[in-house]
């Protein structure tokens, strides 16, 4: 098994970020190495910040960033606290001018997915842990063996939109105690419907909404939206790549308000998605999209209106 991450549309988002040799730079969500490294390679003087809530993959991504080590900060941080990290406020941080480009990779990385004692996959038995920060407390062996049915199914509809979420909460309860992810995803997979022609393994979205639950990723993801437009500079990039539609959504809407607003313009009018040769290299990448925008210098537009 390989514990680095594949990158999701690399190339894309290297070209989107305009990388200036003396610029600065933060991948949010720095997993095991494969944006911070592309962009590292690109600096001369400038210096790249990268932000992971997990420290296995930040102990790997230190190791792949070596050769870059002037130039990286690595910061074990979850990346709603892009700001604090910024200001240097965090141990292991240091005080940096704005960023000329901000990334977040939303995705779960495969150091997660594809190892069974982190309780990500339904492939094979592991403990239902799912926390990507093990500093955490919430594990999905909690949510599943003691909430009550009604919040379960609520978890299951609200951060995964599946529509089946009372009759998988009742037969999870009825199951009780859930031994595993194997187990899980067997009980999941005997009540759940099928529709159609069935592509994706009946607990998916059980999985996803666990994930989400326990990693308070929706709640991460808003204070990360709303606090990185303080982070980058004029004329600064921010790209976000996300993976399902609950989270895109946010992001659009976030980006959009920021247009309507006048302090981003954004890029990306259709997002931006994997091509056929990276989906077959990369399978996990087919559900991507990646949105840019750029944020407004104020006072390119005052020197505009004053010669207007």
């Amino acid at each position: 098994m390989s514990v680095l991450h594949t990158p999701v549309l690399v190339e894309e988002a290297i070209e989107w970020l305009r990388i200036r040799p003396d610029g600065i730079y933060v991948d949010a969500t720095t997993g095991t190495g494969g944006h911070t490294f592309e962009i590292a390679r690109r600096l001369t003087t400038g210096w790249v910040v990268g932000l992971d809530r997990d420290p296995q993959a930040l102990a790997i991504a230190r190791e792949r960033l070596k050769e870059f080590e002037k130039r990286v900060v690595l910061v074990h941080a979850e990346f709603s606290q892009i700001g604090e990290v910024m200001r240097g406020e965090l141990p292991g941080s240091m005080k940096l001018p704005l960023a000329d480009g901000v990334i977040a990779d939303l995705g779960i990385s495969s150091l997660e997915l594809d190892t069974p004692e982190r309780g990500f996959s339904f492939r094979w038995a592991g403990p239902l842990d799912m926390r990507m920060n093990p500093d955490n407390p919430l594990t999905a062996g909690e949510i599943v063996n003691y909430w009550p049915e009604k919040e379960l199914a609520n978890v299951l509809y609200e951060k995964a939109e599946e529509r089946d979420s009372h009759r998988i909460a009742r037969a999870i309860v009825r199951a009780r105690p859930i031994r595993d992810t194997e187990h899980l995803a067997t009980v999941v997979a005997g009540v759940r419907k099928a529709r159609g022609r069935q592509k994706l393994h009946p607990a998916t979205k059980t999985f996803l909404a666990l994930r989400i639950a326990v990693n308070r990723e929706e709640e991460e993801l808003g204070q990360f939206l709303s606090g990185t437009p303080a982070t980058i500079s004029p004329e600064g990039r921010w790209i976000v790549i996300s993976y399902h539609s609950l989270e895109d959504r946010l992001v659009k809407h976030e980006f959009q308000r920021l247009g309507r607003e006048g302090s981003f313009q954004v890029l990306t009018k259709k997002v931006i998605v994997p091509g056929e040769e990276e989906i077959s290299r990369n399978p996990r990448s087919r559900s991507a999209k990646m949105r840019v925008a750029e944020k407004i210098d104020p006072a390119a537009g005052q020197l505009a209106e004053e010669y207007a």
